[in-house]
């Protein structure tokens, strides 16, 4: 197997103080735990930003900002920006991220009913960020919520907008996209095309279970407050840092080791 490489999405677009203290929502806090992140095994930063008043944003020049701070703190580490935002924003106002030029993007190859809401990824949408990310030769992860998702990246690839080495991301536990099971992981792997690589983002309650699925098949995995708050049960993480450390630890009990962001590179072949 590869060595694991682990993704820490530091703050996402949905959580707040009232949910959990800890969360990092200023450019300071945001760099802090993703150093704090990196020196716990991190190799990718998947990355939101917030507004002065905490809320979700897209905007150019906060990412610019946090961007090149993380990469003043945290020497080699991939940045990956969200092209998702929030489910409320228009495609103009979700790819102002693209201009920070980080090394990757996600990239949501469908539309997915979100909990109460709908995140909606119609087929030129996706060609569009694709195109965007192609002419910028940032590299995309294709975030995946459901089986058929897959279908539509393949479809991209087969049009000439996604070339070189292809990374999925499987979302699984949303309210609304695929469940978070060992046979739904499965049928998502054997679905791929021969060399491509891929991690899991379990949600909530998921997460851990599903990295630890993630890390015996040989595959990557992501954590983060954005998709979890809690280490265990009723009990709330201090820090990203903390939930990429316990991610470490399950890695060291199965004999998987983890990647350097350098590591990270080669096997992502990123440019």
């Amino acid at each position: 197997m590869d060595k694991l490489i682990i993704t820490v999405a530091v703050c996402g677009a949905e959580v707040t103080k009232n949910d959990t203290p800890y969360i990092p929502l200023t450019p300071e806090e945001i760099v802090q735990q993703t150093y704090e992140s990196y020196v716990a095994g991190a190799s990718i930063v998947h990355l939101h930003v917030r507004d002065e008043q905490g809320r979700p944003t897209q905007d150019a020049g906060v990412f610019t900002k946090v961007v090149k701070m993380i990469r003043e703190r945290c020497p080699g580490m991939i940045v990956q920006v969200s092209t998702g935002g929030a489910v409320w924003m228009s495609p103009e106002e979700r790819l102002q991220s693209l201009q920070a030029q980080p090394d990757m993007a996600t990239l949501t190859t469908g539309t997915v009913n979100f909990g109460n809401d709908v995140f909606m990824n119609s087929m030129p949408m996706i060609e569009r960020f694709a195109a965007e990310m192609k002419e910028r030769q940032i590299m995309p992860e294709f975030e995946c919520f459901d089986l058929g998702h897959i279908n539509n990246a393949l479809y991209l690839v087969k049009k000439g907008l996604i070339e070189g080495h292809l990374h999925f991301d499987f979302v699984m536990g949303v309210p609304g996209g695929i469940a978070a099971n060992a046979r739904n992981l499965v049928t998502m792997v054997d679905s791929l095309p021969q060399g491509a690589t891929w991690s899991v983002a379990g949600i909530g309650r998921n997460e851990f279970p599903m990295a630890a699925m993630a890390i015996a098949m040989g595959g990557h995995v992501r954590v983060g407050m954005e998709d979890n708050i809690y280490i265990s049960k009723g009990v709330l993480a201090k820090s990203n840092a903390e939930l990429v450390e316990k991610v470490v630890r399950i890695a060291r009990e199965l004999h998987r080791q983890v990647a350097t962001p350098d590591e990270a590179r080669e096997i992502l072949k990123l440019r």
